[in-house]
């Protein structure tokens, strides 16, 4: 159980697996650079805490996780917490809370905690992710349209009003920068999805300002140089009346980077039909976090779009996720000089771009149609977290989570595999039908989900298997390890059969029990599918997969 994924998966290894995993992390850390310099600016801290955060952090969640595949470092959900407590607590306070944070999530990992998180409902995930989303979208604002407001107030009500009464302070060719690194970043993967679109609008938008001349406010102008070393690990200063006082944003950090990294850990388990190491993973991420901010980082998690990235381009051990922190500590070593000139109102529009993805808004629109006690849930944590902290937010959600387990749990018959779920069982060696033993037929990919299907990831799902820029002509879904499946499940499962059918990909569903069947059943879903499409076991859905394939292949 606390074995970490590398020195399991090291009898792997291979040139053909190493090559695949180095190619994918380089790639990775040129996704992961604008994106850690504009979480660290967003979060109120100098823009080189991201950097050294992403290679620190980054380099220990892939040396000691539990996943295959994770790729750490900041990320947006962390914005708002980490805001709140330099404006407090300032930067030492932070590091401090960090550092105590790291504390934390070692022993819940140590504790076995880790099994317990991926049970939290669908419901609070989204409503402090989309509320989490709303004020990051509300902070970028200033920077996107140049305006001149001084210092703002904290209030998400109070910020707006600001907004708004100083509107005619806008500041044109910033406004003009950020809207064309906007179009750029949304375009952009039209014409490539292999060289990210927020690279393409820095460079584009940074050169146009230096050979413009344009009066644009920079990284340069608002922080000054971006170091290129890292220092020397140093202690933050602390006494016991100031860790008192950061017991519950520590508390905070923890659980929202346990909630962070096991989400973006089952996504990806989905993705290359792994199972993660839950616990391991726990460690991984408190260590992480311990380290990140002795060496001047801020808090560590797993980061679902960089490491659905990862799994993309061909990553599929923690090999890529070492090479992408190296490449990132290269690119800061090498080119800190050239970041500096970066604009402030593209950094704003990269982050107004996270903030739309995270913001989950059709899945929320989609959620307000479930049971009454969902939608009090969703619009309770989205509430909290806007108006009062994300701190409530958590612990009010949480309460509603346990709540919510408690009440479903107790009507599902199949408790075998929730208790298999909570033993955080690992899938080498103990499982004799995992998928890595089986020949996967040419143009078929497997998903294998895990957990009842009203928990945790299923929209993450559906979004990780869209991105791929070439779909497969058959897609398996395992569902061995579905007890059963609600509303917002089998909704999800629709949308995903009717848009695969779009893009040519076929759905395949293996070791589906007799509850979700019948739900299928009732829903219309196993219609749409076909009978002769659903299977008990994997080795004959991978059968019609392979026939699938072949008469797609031949034009039949």
């Amino acid at each position: 159980m606390y074995k970490p994924k590398l020195f399991v998966l090291l009898r792997e290894l291979n040139r053909e697996r190493l090559v695949n995993d180095i190619v994918s992390g380089i790639l990775v850390g040129i996704v992961a650079l604008p994106l850690a310099i504009a979480f660290a600016i967003a979060s109120g801290v100098s823009p080189e805490k991201g950097l050294i955060t992403a290679v620190i952090g980054g380099f220990l969640v892939s040396l000691l996780g539990g996943s295959r595949v994770q790729i750490g470092g900041p990320t947006g959900a962390f914005i708002v917490i980490i805001y709140s407590i330099v404006q407090q607590y300032g930067v030492n306070g932070l590091m401090l809370a960090t550092l105590m944070a790291g504390v934390i999530l070692v022993f819940m990992g140590l504790a076995q905690f880790g099994s317990l998180i991926k049970f939290i409902p669908y419901p609070v995930i989204v409503g402090f992710t989309s509320g989490i989303a709303v004020i990051i979208f509300s902070t970028q604002i200033k920077d996107f349209l140049g305006l001149d407001t001084g210092t703002l107030p904290p209030d998400f009500i109070a910020k707006w009003a600001t907004y708004i009464a100083h509107l005619s302070t806008v500041h044109l060719p910033t406004f003009l920068i950020g809207i064309l690194a906007l179009a750029i970043i949304l375009l952009w993967p039209k014409v490539s999805r292999k060289i990210p679109g927020s690279i393409i609008a820095i460079i584009a938008t940074t050169t146009m300002v230096q050979l413009l001349q344009l009066d644009v406010a920079t990284i340069e102008t608002r922080f000054g140089d971006i170091p290129s070393t890292i220092a020397m690990p140093s202690i933050p200063v602390f006494d016991l009346a100031t860790i008192q006082q950061l017991i519950m944003p520590a508390t905070t950090i923890a659980i929202l980077a346990a909630i962070e990294a096991l989400l973006s850990a089952v996504v990806s388990d989905g993705m290359i039909g792994g199972r993660h190491k839950s616990n391991m993973e726990l460690i991984a991420q408190g260590v992480a976090n311990i380290a990140s901010p002795l060496f001047g980082g801020i808090p560590v998690t797993g980061a679902i779009a960089r490491t659905a990235t990862n799994v993309k381009n061909g990553g599929r051990t923690p090999v890529a996720g070492i090479v992408h922190a190296l490449t990132l500590l290269c690119i800061m070593l090498l080119f800190a000089s050239w970041a500096k000139l970066i604009p402030m109102a593209t950094l704003a529009a990269i982050l107004i771009v996270v903030a739309w993805n995270m913001s989950e808004y059709h899945v929320f629109l989609r959620l307000l149609k479930s049971p009454k006690s969902d939608v009090i849930v969703l619009l309770t944590t989205f509430g909290l977290t806007i108006i009062f902290d994300l701190t409530i937010a958590i612990e009010v959600g949480l309460l509603l989570a346990v709540i919510l387990f408690m009440q479903r749990m107790s009507g599902i018959a199949n408790v075998e595999i929730i208790t298999r779920e909570l033993k955080d069982r690992e899938e080498e060696g103990d499982d004799p039908n995992t998928i890595i033993t089986r020949t996967i037929p040419e143009g078929v990919e497997v998903y294998e989900i895990n957990g009842p299907f009203f928990f945790g990831a299923a929209s993450k799902f559906k979004e990780s298997m869209l991105i791929i820029e070439k779909p497969p002509s058959v897609r398996i879904l395992r569902m061995r390890n579905v007890p059963v499946i609600d509303a917002t499940g089998l909704n999800m499962l629709r949308e995903l059969v009717s848009d695969s059918k779009k893009r040519g990909t076929q759905t395949v569903l293996s070791g589906i029990h007799p509850e979700p069947l019948a739900a299928l059943k009732q829903y219309g879903l196993l219609e749409e599918i076909g009978k002769e499409n659903v299977f008990s076991h994997i080795d004959p859905a991978l059968e019609r997969a392979a026939q699938l394939s072949d008469s797609r292949s031949s034009g039949k």
